[in-house]
């Protein structure tokens, strides 16, 4: 048995690609289909490019996507406002709590190292661009297959989501942990590494599992073994140039990496000074 770590004190975890719904297919589905029934189409790469952040913000960064504003402007002869992105949020909603119990799948591993993190003294706390409602549906899946962090933040607790840092922050006061450079944060996006950088944090991205491969286990296993890892490196690739300090598979791979972070604090290196 390991012990303790000596200085790293909490870990957040991101949800979907990176705990649950391996290749975060969920909320791309049902993006395309918003849109859709706005007789806009958009390809499943536009509608990944800003996941992790909250959904309503995500929603207005895809109008804001030249080829999605000139279909717009070509369908309705004017652009998209306030009005219309809260329409098809609110569409959104529904439709989104509709797939969920089908992608509440716990990652291989998760509940694991999960458990590994918290005999090793961490607090486990989660983040999300889900709103509280959605997450009710994804943590009761998660808490009968042995996954139940001591925080679950949603869009609405904090004013801004990803990669603004306030979620983190919240993260440290409901748990009761600081510094923040004790802190490691896992996430499968861009932006979720931005938000950890922005915060002072340790950052882990994701890549064969989450968003930026976007690809279901079943699907991944279907290709070769080059095209397996050309479609991870380039993940890879999107991860470290949001700043993610170390890039994993898959959170069944962290423990290393989490013992390297607490002994760089142990020599005093910090996260940002890496």
């Amino acid at each position: 048995m390991n012990s303790r770590f000596k200085h790293l004190k909490a870990i957040v975890f991101d949800w979907a690609g990176t705990m649950v719904d391996h290749g975060s297919r969920a909320p791309a589905i049902v993006f395309q289909e918003i849109f859709r029934q706005n007789k806009i189409v958009i390809t499943v790469d536009q509608a990944r490019e800003p996941m992790g952040m909250a959904k309503r913000e995500h929603i207005s960064a895809i109008t804001k996507m030249p080829s999605v504003a000139a279909q717009w402007q070509k369908e309705f002869a004017s652009p998209c406002g306030e009005t219309e992105i809260d329409d098809m949020y609110e569409k959104f909603l529904p439709l989104q709590m509709a797939t969920l119990s089908q992608h509440c799948v716990l990652i291989d591993g998760a509940a694991k190292i999960a458990s590994q993190c918290r005999e090793r003294g961490l607090v486990i706390g989660s983040s999300t661009g889900y709103t509280r409602e959605l997450m009710t549906v994804v943590s009761a899946a998660a808490k009968e297959q042995g996954y139940e962090p001591d925080c679950v933040l949603c869009a609405e607790d904090a004013p801004r989501g990803r990669p603004a840092p306030y979620l983190l922050f919240e993260a440290a006061k409901r748990m009761d942990v600081f510094p923040m450079w004790n802190f490691v944060k896992v996430d499968d996006t861009p932006v979720g590494i931005e938000a950890g950088i922005n915060a002072g944090c340790w950052t882990v991205g994701i890549s064969r599992t989450g968003n930026c491969v976007g690809l279901s286990e079943e699907e991944l296993n279907a290709l070769s073994t080059e095209e397996r890892s050309n479609v991870c490196n380039r993940a890879a690739e999107r991860l470290r140039a949001a700043g993610a300090h170390h890039v994993i598979e898959s959170v069944s791979d962290i423990m290393p990496i989490l013992n390297d972070f607490d002994r760089k604090l142990d020599s005093g290196d910090l996260p940002n000074r890496q």
